[in-house]
């Protein structure tokens, strides 16, 4: 058997391409025929719709149609995920618009430009109603109804079954007000669709889309059209990035098909940066937080009440607070008892969608907050007082108060290597150095110690391997990459189980004409499940090579074995003969066979990465500007396959993490205008703002899946916003400062330090909204709120 390629720092296959742009984007996409569609979009955050005149704009030069909702007839329907079952969206607005950039009309033409021009000569009369943009004030008694029929503004909600009070027996209770702000996505490459009518000979209609589920965007477009699977291709070329915002069937896609099938020729729609950032959000949460702590420090229980956005037409980011937040409460701690009520509103902004973490970074956020919050009150350091609560390493597998079922975990692993390499007691001593001079500029320490479910409720994939009559490999998963890194981590699957160079072995995905199924990619899933697929298959056909060789070499098939060379020989006879792939699948074709398989694996549960974190910042008392000076990242993921593939995923959710807690919010104005709708606006961050990430890995395998590894995509975003937002905290906390929302800006971190000093620092605590009380106990639906 050959040597391990496994563990191995592999260089990515895929980045040739990237890098000299021989990669097809949808965007670059040219079909015969091809038509281009702008929408005309409301500029009004809620408004009742009078009438609308498209009569001049179909009379434009290179105008081809011009499509309203009652034009096209196009069924509502909920996207990813039924949030309320009363409020389906019509992919076209018809009587009223609910935010700022929801499409009124479709412009169909020759060109972009055409296309762009007529939509300002679309006349849409437009009655402006009150909008409301903050959840919280959408749940008041006296807010502007989104949906009158339903006569609230909650649309989904439950709450906890708990009795027992979680605080009962506390020494100590901490409680605070926290707020995750909305984000901005920022994909280098927005939604994009090109739908062909003409068909391939196959598919009555081929769907080039942008996005990270092809399966389940085929099926969503099938129902939504009323066609059998047989008849809808759907294909994925390279994707700009997605990080949960392109998950499902958006109403632009389905408003182009709608087009597209209508005029019966090409239609291509690619959104803009400015819509971009219009449309595609996700977090969005408040938290109402208390902890019941002993006087050793303890944690005796944890009540939470949680409120989130759901944006307009009730985005599936409205129930991750429900899901997903709910889950990860107690996170890498031993918690009693937990009580947690959450509920979602609709408000007249962009529906919420994911975004990478998904619910999970703002279960950390919070509950890492809190146990500072908790240290400073005990004056008990930080570290210290997450060691004496996390979970016992030799309890595992673990089931939450939430109902988690975690699988493997070490806590003290990765945060002792993270201290390790930081130097924590070094950096204390130059704090307090800073503080005892009462220099401007303060140094703060922050730390996380974070876990996160990834391939949520576990579930199967597809992946198959054939070995071709040349020796190469082809492999597949119903997984689709979006920058992930899949060519090169499967195609050292298959090279490490059949002996085949990686330069023989291409990578299939993407394309429900070639890979027959799959759940694509979310939650950090692939390779757990599409790689145990692929492995799994990639060790069938190796079953199958030895039969031939073993009949080749007159050998029984037992004594066949895989030799370093990648060719097949007999084992106990050093030097004797062998054969190669080409003439195992010369022999197998002889007998009307192929080398191939194809299969499903099956993975019984979600599995639970974690890590520590320490961000290092300076903080200027005299301007409020965060510096941050370092960042460690120590982050496990079970069994590693490739360490390189990880660092990048390390690397860019520290880049978003980061961001999310120093820079980064979506803000709307009272009439839901949106005030970050262009990057000159909205403070995304480049490398510049960013420090050299410091990253290393620890590893626990999972007894999940045969690889024993857990995902690593999301981890790096979830430790890394906590534990900056607490350094920020603590190179103040000395003047009095508890306390500062996300993101920390200079102008929160100035005002927090001048309240301080004037002793008008606003409470950490007040009392959540009545709405909780009135929720149901542990889901179920009723004429409030759905679950």
């Amino acid at each position: 058997m050959p040597g391990s390629i496994l563990g191995t720092r592999v260089r990515r296959v895929e980045d040739a391409d990237l890098v000299t742009g021989a990669s097809t984007y949808v965007g670059n996409l040219q079909l015969d025929g091809m038509l281009h569609a702008a929408f005309v979009r409301s500029p009004f955050a809620h408004a009742r719709i009078g009438g609308i005149d498209t009569g001049e704009a179909a009379a434009a030069p290179g105008v081809v149609a011009v499509y309203t909702a009652a034009d096209l007839d196009l069924k509502p329907h909920h996207g990813l995920m039924v949030v309320n079952p009363k409020v389906p969206r019509p992919p076209l607005a018809t009587d009223r618009v609910r935010f700022v950039g929801e499409p009124v009309a479709i412009v169909v033409a020759e060109t972009r430009a055409a296309a762009a021009d007529a939509v300002e000569l679309v006349d849409v009369d437009y009655d402006e109603l009150p909008s409301v943009t903050d959840p919280e004030a959408a749940l008041a008694p006296d807010a502007e109804l989104q949906f009158p029929d339903l006569g609230t503004n909650l649309v989904i909600g439950n709450r906890s079954a708990v009795q027992e009070d979680p605080l009962t027996g506390a020494d100590t209770v901490v409680r605070a007000r926290m707020v995750n702000q909305r984000v901005a996505v920022v994909p280098m490459e927005g939604n994009a669709i090109a739908v062909d009518t003409t068909g391939d000979g196959e598919h009555e209609l081929v769907i080039h889309v942008s996005t990270q589920m092809p399966h389940g965007l085929q099926g969503m477009a099938c129902a939504e059209f009323g066609l059998a699977k047989e008849q809808v291709r759907v294909i994925s070329p390279h994707v700009g990035g997605g990080f949960g915002g392109k998950a499902g069937l958006i109403s632009e896609h389905t408003v182009v098909i709608g087009a597209a099938r209508a005029l019966g020729r090409p239609v291509s729609w690619v959104e803009t940066r400015s819509e971009n950032l219009q449309g595609m959000h996700g977090r969005g949460q408040v938290g109402y937080y208390e902890m019941g702590l002993t006087r050793d420090g303890r944690i005796t229980g944890i009540r939470a009440r949680v409120i989130g956005d759901a944006g307009a037409w009730a985005g599936f980011g409205g129930a991750l607070p429900i899901h997903m937040t709910a889950l990860m409460v107690p996170g890498v701690y031993d918690v009693p008892v937990v009580a947690y009520d959450a509920c979602s509103a609709v408000t007249n902004t962009a529906p919420m969608g994911a975004f990478r973490g998904a619910g999970r970074p703002e279960a950390a956020a919070h509950l890492e907050r809190l146990m500072d919050i908790a240290a400073d009150e005990l004056d008990i350091d930080p570290v210290e007082l997450r060691r004496r609560n996390f979970l016992d390493p030799k309890a595992f597998p673990v089931t939450t108060k939430m109902g988690a079922q975690y699988d493997s975990g070490s806590y003290d692993l990765p945060l002792r290597e993270a201290l390790r390499i930081a130097d924590y007691t070094k950096l204390r001593e130059e704090q307090a150095r800073r503080r005892e001079t009462g220099e401007p500029v303060q140094l703060g320490i922050g730390v996380s110690v974070y876990v996160e479910v990834t391939a949520p409720g576990g579930g199967s994939e597809y992946g198959s391997v054939t070995v071709h009559d040349d020796g190469t490999a082809t492999a597949s998963s119903g997984t689709s990459a979006h920058g992930q890194g899949h060519a090169t981590a499967f195609s050292m699957l298959v090279s490490d189980a059949l002996g085949i160079p990686m330069d023989k072995i291409t990578y299939v995905q993407s394309d429900t004409a070639v890979v027959p199924r799959g759940g694509g990619t979310g939650g950090s899933r692939s390779l757990q499940l599409g790689g145990s697929a692929v492995v799994s298959a990639a060790n069938e056909v190796r079953e199958q090579a030895r039969r031939h060789a073993a009949t080749l070499l007159e050998a029984a098939v037992d004594d066949i074995v895989l030799t370093e060379e990648g060719t097949f020989g007999v084992t106990g006879v050093p030097g004797g003969a062998t054969v190669t792939w080409t003439e195992i699948a010369a022999a197998a074709k002889d007998q009307g066979e192929e080398l191939t398989a194809g299969l499903d694996v099956n993975q019984d549960g979600s599995t639970f990465p974690f890590g520590a974190h320490v961000s290092v910042v300076e903080v200027d008392t005299e301007t409020g500007r965060v510096r941050p000076l370092r960042h460690v990242a120590v982050d496990d993921c079970g069994r590693i396959l490739n360490p390189l593939l990880v660092e990048g995923q390390q690397h860019g959710g520290l880049a978003q993490g980061i961001a999310q807690a120093l820079y980064e919010e979506v803000v709307f104005n009272e009439d839901g205008q949106p005030m970050t709708g262009t990057l000159a606006d909205y403070a995304m961050p480049s490398a510049m703002d960013l420090v050299d990430f410091e990253t290393a890995s620890t590893m626990t395998p999972t007894p999940l899946n045969a690889l024993g590894a857990k995902g690593i995509g999301e981890s790096a975003t979830i430790g890394s916003t906590p534990a900056v937002q607490n350094a920020v905290v603590d190179a103040v906390s000395h003047l009095g400062v508890r306390h500062i929302h996300l993101p920390c800006t200079p102008q929160r971190v100035w005002r927090a330090i001048q309240d301080a000093q004037a002793g008008t620092l606003p409470d950490l605590w007040q009392d959540p909204p009545d709405v909780f009380a009135d929720l149901p106990v542990s889901g179920g639906v009723d004429n409030a709120a759905g679950v």
